[in-house]
């Protein structure tokens, strides 16, 4: 605790250091007069003393000032951990706190760039080096150019391509340059589209049901941006799905707000997990979610463009397993 820090204006702060300058002048020119001390002596003794007390009392004020002026170049240098001691109330507490708020804020966007570049790096290794695999195979003869083989390699094509476009989108979103068209729209057809799509070209048997109450349930939104957060939402309800299982589209008015749930019959999310699961490249089961296609931004793409439209999504447990994402959007 630095003096005057209990003092909550750099007003009062300044009109204390004056104060307390004068009556310490005051009483050292009274001394020095009991002492039969001269005047130059006393005068002399008086502004000595003056001048300690500003320099100290100001050194407390001013000391957050400094620090933040060393931490600057080393933030400039890209070191984010300097941190400055905010014990004061006034203007200038309040200011190093924010410098630390924004020191923490810088670093751990620095930290989540360092993921990105080291998570997208990986991503994109992989299936490079699968494709890269089969191609060389193909151009020295070990394996014959027949359907299968064909199919591999542009499963994995289509796997960096959807890579790709997930990675445009997120970083529009972030930026905001993706614009939202927002209107009202029916639900029901929105949603059966997306469920014929999801079973086009799927091997597995996994039943889907869509039911909307009331049937001309509307919500207010960007059709096309809601059409792709319940594509992702049903891809990753699938994949995670068993084979010959069952996945539930429902829509319903949720008290002034239109919800939509995905629910599977999965494995499930976690509670620990539920809120990680919408960070970019965080996979509940990395493994498995890397074998069977997917590229960890779904729901991170789902929660910006959510986000967007001022609604909210969630993650609940499903009973007696399972998964269940809603979705809530303005009516």
């Amino acid at each position: 605790m630095r003096p005057l820090d209990r003092v909550p204006s750099i007003k009062l702060k300044l009109g204390a250091v004056i104060v307390l300058t004068v009556a310490g002048t005051v009483l050292v020119l009274a001394f020095g007069w009991r002492l039969g001390l001269s005047m130059p002596l006393r005068l002399a003794a008086a502004t000595a003393l003056g001048l300690l007390m500003v320099a100290g009392l100001a050194r407390g004020m001013t000391s957050p000032l400094r620090e933040m002026a060393a931490a600057a170049p080393a933030m400039a240098r890209g070191d984010y951990s300097a941190r400055v001691q905010a014990t004061s109330r006034d203007e200038v507490g309040e200011l190093a706190r924010a410098f630390n708020a924004m020191a923490a804020e810088l670093e751990d966007v620095e930290r989540q760039r360092r993921e990105l570049v080291a998570n997208v790096s990986h991503e994109l290794r992989t299936p490079i080096a699968a494709l890269r695999a089969l191609l060389e195979n193909l151009a020295d003869g070990v394996e014959q150019p027949d359907p299968a083989t064909l199919r591999t390699a542009l499963a994995q094509t289509e796997r960096l391509g959807r890579l790709v476009a997930q990675l445009l989108d997120l970083s529009r979103l972030e930026a905001g340059a993706l614009p939202l068209e927002p209107r009202r729209f029916e639900v029901r057809p929105l949603l059966e589209q997306a469920t014929r799509e999801c079973t086009l070209g799927d091997d597995r048997r996994v039943r889907l049901k869509v039911c909307v109450q009331p049937g001309d349930l509307r919500a207010h939104g960007d059709p096309e941006r809601v059409h792709q957060v319940v594509a992702n939402l049903l891809d990753n309800a699938i994949r995670h799905s068993p084979d010959d299982g069952r996945v539930w589209l429902a829509a319903y008015d949720a008290g002034g707000r239109t919800a939509i749930e995905v629910a599977d019959e999965g494995p499930g999310i976690p509670e620990a997990e539920a809120q990680r699961v919408f960070e970019r490249f965080h996979r509940v089961d990395a493994a498995r979610s890397a074998d069977a296609g997917g590229t960890g931004l779904g729901l991170a793409i789902a929660r910006w463009i959510v986000d967007a439209h001022g609604g909210a999504i969630r993650v609940e447990r499903r009973e007696p397993h399972g998964c269940r994402m809603v979705v809530e959007l303005p009516a």
